[in-house]
């Protein structure tokens, strides 16, 4: 296969290229065929088939921005209600049609794939999808704009009622993965809580003030498209994840008391797997926050919208802005 019929495999938004990133993607990403492939392993190779054409328009846009200059708009917001990517992305690219006809051809359900995508958990209400909605149409308007958020891990949260009572449980929605999220765990930012100061003398013979955190967090960013309407625009919203600095207690692990040695994670204290723990939500914001901000491009002319900055934000955060 020569390089150009990579590119075209890759890119192109003929049936036949389609077909073949499709199979492609099923065999080396998820491992398997048509023959033996689960309807996750489908819609997995799907979802890729489908970014592949977004990429190069998303890495065309950063280098855009970062070339000219050009003043960003920084959006942090603690929710994002964004809807289900696999058709808004299709949309965006024009390959609706495309799309259809090749899994046709290969013997799939396109509606059956589209079913199986779960909704990212990352918001709700009106706070979430008017975040979602002016990142939709910064991108549209084809305006330099960075989205901030957090990633949680359970979603916001799912309702039911029993015996006349709500009753809140988790959203699993990355139980069959995240095709639309890239990690970069190289780029995860360490982020301080509680502790103390403490006084001492510089080499100067000056009196100085260091703050000792209690714990640290480590922030890593999971990257998102945001896609203007077939404008070539792509801007990104990046959801922060935590993790703990030192995971376990390796010392406590070995003497074989395994729940003990996890137990003081600082991520499990602080940092909410969902978003419903109040004073836990607070502290990811500003561990989102402090993230964010440490990331900024200083090359950039900054211009940061923040939503419900008075919780959103610490003080120290807004300072910093």
């Amino acid at each position: 296969m020569t390089a150009d019929t990579e590119v075209r495999t890759r890119t192109g938004m003929t049936v036949d290229a389609f077909k073949r990133a499709f199979l492609d993607n099923l065999a080396y990403l998820q491992g398997t065929d048509l023959t033996f492939a689960s309807r996750t392993d489908l819609y997995l190779a799907l979802a890729y088939t489908v970014r592949d054409r977004l990429v190069r328009s998303w890495l065309d846009t950063i280098h855009a921005y970062a070339e000219t200059r050009t003043k960003v708009v920084y959006y942090l917001s603690a929710e994002y209600l964004l809807g289900r990517q696999l058709e808004n992305n299709l949309l965006a690219a024009a390959a609706t049609p495309v799309a259809r006809q090749a899994l046709a051809e290969l013997g799939l359900d396109f509606d059956e794939l589209r079913d199986l995508e779960a909704e990212p958990g990352l918001g709700n209400g009106g706070l979430g999808r008017l975040a979602a909605c002016f990142l939709d149409s910064l991108a549209t308007l084809g305006m330099p704009a960075v989205g901030y958020g957090i990633r949680y891990e359970y979603g916001i949260f799912k309702q039911s009622f029993q015996d006349g009572w709500q009753v809140e449980q988790p959203d699993e929605w990355l139980m069959r993965g995240d095709p639309w999220s890239v990690p970069h765990h190289a780029m995860a930012v360490k982020v301080a809580f509680g502790g103390r100061t403490e006084g001492y003398t510089d080499e100067n013979g000056s009196y100085r003030v260091r703050w000792l955190p209690a714990y640290t967090v480590l922030g890593v960013p999971y990257n998102m498209m945001v896609p203007g309407y077939q404008n070539g625009t792509v801007n990104t919203l990046r959801l922060w994840s935590a993790r703990a600095s030192e995971e376990f207690n390796l010392a406590v692990f070995n003497a074989g008391d395994y729940i003990s040695a996890v137990h003081d994670k600082p991520s499990l204290r602080i940092f909410p797997r969902c978003s419903t723990p109040r004073i836990a939500r607070r502290k990811a914001r500003s561990c989102a926050s402090s993230s964010s901000i440490s990331l900024s491009p200083a090359r950039s002319p900054m211009c940061c919208v923040c939503i419900r900055p008075a919780t959103m934000l610490g003080s120290s955060c807004l300072s910093a802005l």
